[in-house]
């Protein structure tokens, strides 16, 4: 079987850890690049498709040279009859020209949080501050908070991530002409 070449389209650990655990369940040699890219999008996301366009924007973004794919995982918030939630968002470009897109976990942010991010700050600042913390994006996010722990940033973007290289996985193995990557 052939080494896959990859990159994850950001070097925040909770990211890398999610790509890393779903590619090592492959059972599979690969390579895994960081790829610190631009999402394209505002520095906080305040839709569903703002945030599904900032993943797919730094997927697309890190898929270079002799990458056989790039994944971009965005987290944002949005609104919904009133109540702002959080929303995350996953994308896997290919070298063929493919593009495969999966969400995860939405939850409700609390009044507090979300006046701040209405206001125009960051949610990962916001976090900090609400929790007490340093770092919070990095490790266990604004989801570990909200969860007291049960679920935390990089197992819920490995959801994600699963999602995306269960579709590429399914993509290859339904379509007789594409190459084998796997």
């Amino acid at each position: 079987m052939k080494k896959i070449k990859a990159a994850i389209a950001s070097k925040n650990p909770a990211k890398v850890k999610a790509v890393e655990a779903v590619l090592e369940k492959l059972e599979i040699a690969y390579d895994l690049a960081q790829a610190d890219v631009e999402s394209g999008v505002s520095a906080q996301p305040l839709s569903l498709e703002e945030t599904r366009q900032g993943a797919v924007n730094r997927s697309k973004s890190a898929l270079t040279g002799t990458l056989d794919l790039a994944i971009g995982l965005e987290g944002g918030v949005y609104d919904l009859e009133g109540q702002m939630y959080l929303c995350n968002w996953g994308a896997l470009a290919t070298s063929e020209g493919q593009l495969y897109t999966a969400a995860g976990a939405q939850i409700p942010l609390p009044d507090e949080i979300a006046g701040k991010l209405r206001a125009g700050q960051e949610l990962g600042p916001v976090m900090d501050n609400y929790a007490n913390e340093t770092g919070v994006r990095h490790h266990k996010g604004a989801v570990g908070i909200l969860t007291a722990g049960f679920v935390n940033r990089d197992e819920m973007f490995e959801h994600i991530v699963s999602l995306l290289v269960g579709q590429y996985v399914r993509g290859i193995d339904t379509v007789a002409s594409a190459p084998k990557h796997l």
